[in-house]
Order: C-alpha cells, then sequence, then structure tokens
C-alpha cells in the first residue's frame, strides 16, 4: 500500500487506512501493558510508531499532538464548547448536581423522574 498524499486536501478528507489504525491501536496498547498502564497515553502511541518502524512520523504525530493540547487548552480558556456563557454561584452548582444524582439515582430504580423542585422563596425563611 502506497503513502496517501494528504497535501492539499481538508481534514475531512485526511484518513488513514482502518489496517494501520488497528496496527497502531494494538501495539499502543502493548506498549501500555508492558508498562503495567490501564490507559493508552499519547507517549505510547509514540513508542509503538517507532517499535513498528513508523519513526519517521513521530516528529509529525507529536507536533499535532501539541498543537491539540494548545487548541484545547484556548478552548478551555474560551469556555469551552460545553459552557453557553453563563456562570453558576458554588450553591447553582450544588444544586444543580443534587438534581443531577436525583434523576440518575431514579433511572437506576426504574422510577420516574422526579420534577425540578423550585428554589425556595428566601423572604418566607424566618
Amino acid at each position: 500500500m502506497e503513502p496517501m498524499d494528504i497535501v492539499g486536501k481538508s481534514k475531512e478528507d485526511a484518513s488513514l487506512p482502518k489496517e494501520f489504525i488497528n496496527l497502531i491501536s494494538s501495539e499502543s496498547n502493548d506498549v501500555c501493558n508492558r508498562e503495567e498502564k490501564r490507559t493508552i497515553a499519547p507517549e505510547h502511541v509514540l513508542k509503538a510508531l517507532e517499535v513498528l518502524g513508523f519513526g519517521e512520523y513521530i516528529e509529525e504525530v507529536y507536533a499535532a499532538y501539541e498543537q491539540h493540547k494548545i487548541e484545547t487548552m484556548q478552548d478551555s480558556l474560551k469556555g469551552g464548547k460545553w459552557s453557553n456563557g453563563a456562570e453558576m454561584t458554588e450553591e447553582e452548582a450544588v444544586a444543580e448536581q443534587q438534581r443531577m444524582f436525583a434523576e440518575a439515582r431514579a433511572r437506576m430504580n426504574g422510577g420516574a423522574v422526579a420534577p425540578k423542585q423550585p428554589d425556595p422563596d428566601p423572604s418566607l425563611e424566618s
């Protein structure tokens, strides 16, 4: 199989053969297991490339990984893709977390999800 020429192609058009992905994944898993780790890390993938004779790709893969880290950090500083721009107070976050736990418990127990309780009116408290 000849190397794929991805120059001038968009990211969507650039793909790797599934056999190559499977080979790198399998070797990365083996490297991970030899190090007695439970999660494949980028270092395991780089080592797999070396072991399998694809050392010429290590520099480019490492550069892509570093770029990914930078983009991920920038996204998190901007609020990330999950943020809607609104920030919660700590109390609101705790209340939301408790509500989500209650919903999860209800689903696990096969029960219906309890409706969200309105926040108590602070002016009614003595």
